[in-house]
């Protein structure tokens, strides 16, 4: 009998794949699961800004307009229709009617007075999108189904306001933004989902929203599933424990081509890739914060590190050619806007070693360059630590700058510490990206002085930037409605970010995605030309998948704790069997004795 509870006991199940309390095993209906390998930074719509955040968050709550999923047009969402005053400065948008949030309540224009108001009274609430409104003058609802929005100077960018709208039956009750997580079951919504369930760095359930105006989706819930790392998201696929994973690395795209019932897509991505030189960061009082090395100040320091870049190389064997060089702020898929430096500065380390030379940086008999004023270049380089690509190209930038003279630390993080660090200017270099929506506003407005920490923190800064040159650039861009005239404006704007070398643009990815073609087709791309699913700028990707009956039926792939159960079964039947047999010839044995 020792032996019989001795094969009971390996019998422990396995891990299951994740499920939230919301969204147990059994269910029926179609569950889209999508595998992250980016922490959700928050839940939380007016503070949350990370691409998985903000993916979230277009499923969850409705914004005025949306972009087209054929050509990133605007395109009507909860406005149905808008028009301006003769001086641009007064814009009425009119709201659907007979829209809902999820808990029953209609949705009108005082939700979208509210929410506005709110983030230009509560600094907090500006933290994500605040640049929407901080040219606006007054937001009144005069009616349900009206909405006025007048602007201190005229806006070019009206019919682009991508920040979410809140209910304000819910939101009026939060009294501290900042410390709001968001994260009450379920949460009110009123797009294509809601969140239904959350487990912090696992997973959030998102359920659909059968009042949707639009109509249902066509799946039940949708589920982002957070992994370590893009190789266990890709095994997860594999084995069909989720449905679509995003961000692939060349060779975990190249090594999924031709394997049974994976469909591979290749998009133009809207996302830019840069290494950005710290260049004496300060807040918005000028005060200097953070650590940053003295001689990044220096704009020679910084345009010879770009000579030292290798971007052809990145491409090549980071990438595996799956991108484009970098050169302008905004990439390719956006070609209006898109810029190339006329006269790159290309990899050149014999120029990069000049031009250190002639500004004082002279080497040590150690081989390291030293300020004027005898301080090594010793630079802390801040990594994601769970993103392979990054330590590539942190091992290439760090043999390059040793060629010129510049020691290199590298120090791979959290995502999270990522974003805290260079909010705080906490690093010499990073590496970070953007992804740039179709109007270029918002990731102009990151290099701008006032996209710098208040005293008490807070902004959204990028390079930390403060160039009066590029703000002039910006306003003018912003104040701009002739579409020839704008798109020249915001191209001088990229030249100018070019020359003051603070954020050096090393490439932009193809976006390398893959999903289960046995369990979902007829996913929506954006754009419709050489487009992708997921992590572009809307909802359209997961709205539209349509489920095969394998996934209606709630096939979830392998059932590791039921597996396990039946082998465990098994052992302890046979077991019993050996035990019985051994009993039997014992007892035959001592008859012959």
């Amino acid at each position: 009998m020792l032996l019989v509870a001795l094969l009971v006991g390996s019998a422990a199940p396995l891990p299951a794949i994740a499920q939230s309390d919301s969204d147990p095993g059994g269910q029926q209906g179609a569950t889209l699961r999508v595998g992250l390998q980016q922490q959700i930074d928050s839940l939380n719509p007016f503070l949350g800004y990370s691409l998985a955040a903000t993916d979230i968050f277009r499923a969850v709550y409705p914004t005025l307009t949306t972009y087209s999923p054929e050509d990133f047009s605007v395109t009507p969402e909860l406005a149905e229709s808008w028009e301006s005053s003769p001086d641009k400065r007064t814009w009425t948008f009119h709201i659907r009617p007979d829209v809902q949030w999820s808990d029953g309540q209609p949705v009108t224009a005082h939700d979208a007075a509210y929410t506005f108001n709110r983030m230009m009274r509560d600094p907090a609430a500006a933290t994500a999108n605040g640049n929407f409104v901080e040219n606006f003058e007054t937001v009144t609802a005069p009616d349900d189904s009206t909405l006025v929005i007048r602007t201190r100077t005229p806006q070019a960018t009206m019919l682009a306001i991508d920040a979410p709208i809140v209910p304000e039956h819910v939101w009026s009750e939060v009294d501290d933004v900042a410390n709001f997580a968001n994260d009450r079951m379920p949460v009110v919504g009123g797009g294509p989902f809601t969140i239904t369930g959350h487990r912090p760095e696992q997973d959030v359930t998102l359920t659909a929203n059968q009042d949707y105006w639009r109509g249902a989706p066509e799946i039940d819930r949708l589920q982002f599933i957070q992994f370590k790392n893009s190789d266990a998201a890709v095994q997860a696929l594999r084995k069909g424990d989720i449905d679509v994973v995003q961000k692939l690395t060349p060779a975990q795209f190249d090594a999924l081509a031709g394997e049974e019932n994976i469909e591979q897509v290749k998009g133009q991505g809207r996302r830019f890739f840069e290494l950005i030189l710290n260049p004496g960061a300060a807040n918005s009082e000028n005060q200097p914060i953070g650590t940053g090395h003295p001689a990044l100040q220096d704009v020679q320091v910084r345009r010879a590190i770009d000579h030292a870049i290798d971007r052809e190389a990145l491409v090549d064997r980071v990438l595996g050619g799956y991108g484009q060089l970098g050169g302008g702020y905004l990439p390719p898929i956006f070609d209006d806007y898109h810029w190339t430096p006329p006269d790159p500065r290309r990899f050149d380390p014999a120029q990069a070693n000049r031009m250190l030379d002639e500004a004082g940086y002279q080497r040590g008999q150690d081989g390291i360059r030293r300020t004027p004023q005898g301080e090594p270049l010793n630079f802390d380089f801040v990594l994601h630590g769970d993103e392979s690509m990054d330590n590539q190209v942190g091992q290439f930038v760090k043999r390059w700058l040793a060629d010129i003279g510049i020691r290199v630390n590298l120090q791979p993080v959290s995502d999270n510490q990522v974003n805290d660090r260079t909010e705080t200017g906490d690093f010499d270099m990073v590496i970070s990206g953007w992804s740039a929506n179709p109007d270029p506003d918002y990731v102009l407005r990151l290099q701008t002085c006032s996209s710098r920490p208040g005293p008490d923190g807070g902004g959204t800064p990028d390079s930390f930037l403060c160039d009066r040159r590029y703000d002039e650039l910006y306003a003018s861009q912003l104040a701009e409605f002739d579409p020839a005239k704008r798109i020249d404006l915001v191209k001088q704007a990229q030249s100018r970010f070019y020359e003051q070398a603070t954020g050096l643009i090393l490439y932009y990815q193809n976006s390398l995605e893959a999903y289960r073609s046995d369990r979902y087709s007829g996913f929506t791309t954006q754009p419709a030309n050489n487009g992708v699913i997921t992590g572009q700028q809307g909802f359209w990707g997961y709205y539209g998948a349509e489920p095969t009956q394998k996934a209606i039926n709630g096939d979830r792939g392998p059932d590791y704790a039921a597996i396990a159960w039946v082998a465990g079964g098994l052992i302890v039947l046979l077991g019993v069997v050996i035990v019985l047999v051994l009993v039997r010839r014992r007892a035959t044995a001592d008859d012959r004795e």
